[in-house]
């Protein structure tokens, strides 16, 4: 990838400074699109390396549109996990119903991509490494916004004055704590708990999922492909968010063991797998529900900004649209204040709208009672019989890409914009 030549370094002016913290899906994308449009880019990653793996992800609706015009679809096709069927079981371990996995999902088969998030980071990654200044191993430690700047001190020593500031790192972003407040203003606990970590696939799937239902209780093991490990994961429902657990992974296993310690099926063993597992991953789901994505000459993008959970399998797309919009509100506008808002008026419908996916997804995936189960294990049987639908669900594809017209203030070398 090249600059553009038209909005590079002009005489006597410097092209604007922006900082980037996180470097998972939002953080490059963005990068890609800030770089192309001539901005000068820094990306601060906590982690030492990217982080390869990872279980799989949906790239959906419009989305799609923008991995094709940062031109690694090819790429990302060719790693598509193509998933060819979700079975769930009742209590008993006997199957309920076994279908395409678009007819739950709502997206469309032959159109949608389910990659490893590791893939998708590796093509981001591949897309602007040369282009892009990468910090690994370091972070923000302190942020201190002028007229003229944000000055940030980082982790590992050092300090440096950005025009700008974004954070694209996560759920529980570190930026967005420094410059909006404590996550629990914006927290959206959906009254889930989950662990996650993988096992050995000595259950004979083969590019599947199976997925085992108790009310208030279920038991996922996921294949991508047709031997090795498999994904597993365990998610219960619980009324308050067990705050203790999160600072002790000890804790973590004991309490995802006492919730399925009478479960039948599957359940024993990856309950033993998960005590030895060292890529244990435990949280709640939820989501994050900000009033504003920006303050002064700081932005957020993708989780940071708007978590949607995994219940709506769009927290990647979020992402991926995010970015482009964001990139292309800086790019258009003379002003970061006017860009952010922008940003935030042009992209906050097809966020909302995705978010509110939620209710479909807590309703199939995990029923709290016996009556709710019954009548989602009714739905899909019924599900089973008609064929997927030939679109996906319309918060997918809500967006249309706008094109963005650069303006002359990116290279003019204004500081106080």
């Amino acid at each position: 990838m090249t600059r553009t030549d038209e909005l590079g370094d002009v005489p006597g002016g410097r092209r604007r400074t922006v900082l980037i913290s996180g470097a998972s899906i939002a953080g490059p994308a963005l990068a890609f699109w800030l770089n192309r449009y001539g901005f000068a880019v820094t990306v601060v990653e906590k982690a030492g390396a990217l982080r390869e793996g990872g279980y799989p992800i949906d790239v959906r609706g419009t989305a799609l549109d923008v991995v094709r015009r940062m031109g690694i679809l090819p790429r990302l096709r060719d790693a598509h996990i193509d998933l060819r069927r979700l079975t769930f079981l009742d209590e008993d371990g006997a199957e309920v119903a076994s279908l395409a996995p678009n007819s739950v999902t709502g997206g469309v088969a032959g159109a949608d991509l389910e990659i490893r998030r590791g893939a998708l980071a590796d093509a981001l990654y591949a897309a602007v490494r040369d282009d892009v200044e990468f910090l690994f191993d370091d972070s923000i430690d302190t942020l201190d916004q002028h007229r003229h700047g944000a000055d940030v001190t980082f982790r590992r020593g050092g300090s440096r004055t950005f025009d700008l500031v974004v954070g694209a790192d996560g759920l529980h972003s570190h930026t967005r704590g420094l410059v909006f407040g404590p996550e629990e203003r914006f927290h959206r606990y959906l009254g889930y708990c989950f662990a996650g970590f993988t096992l050995p696939n000595t259950f004979g799937l083969v590019r599947e999922t199976t997925l085992w239902n108790a009310p208030g209780r279920a038991a996922v093991l996921y294949a991508v492909g047709d031997g090795g490990d498999v994904h597993g994961f365990l998610t219960f429902a619980r009324p308050q968010p067990p705050l203790g657990a999160f600072r002790d992974p000890e804790s973590q296993r004991d309490l995802v063991e006492g919730v399925f310690a009478d479960a039948g099926w599957e359940v024993p063993g990856m309950l033993a797998a998960m005590r030895t597992a060292d890529d244990l991953f435990f949280d709640v789901v939820s989501q994050i529900r900000m009033p504003r994505w920006a303050d002064g000459r700081v932005a957020l993008v993708g989780d940071a900004a708007y978590a949607s959970s995994f219940l709506t399998g769009q927290g990647s797309s979020l992402a991926l649209v995010g970015a482009y919009m964001l990139a292309g509100s800086l790019a258009a506008e003379r002003d970061h204040t006017a860009a952010f808002a922008a940003y935030e008026r042009d992209s906050r419908t097809f966020v909302t709208l995705n978010q509110d996916l939620v209710g479909t997804g807590d309703a199939l995936l995990f029923p709290t009672t016996a009556r709710a189960l019954e009548e989602r294990n009714d739905l899909l049987r019924g599900l089973a019989a008609t064929p997927p639908a030939a679109e996906g669900r319309p918060a997918h594809g809500a967006l249309v890409l706008p094109e963005f017209t650069p303006t002359a203030a990116l290279s003019s070398g204004r500081t106080d914009v």
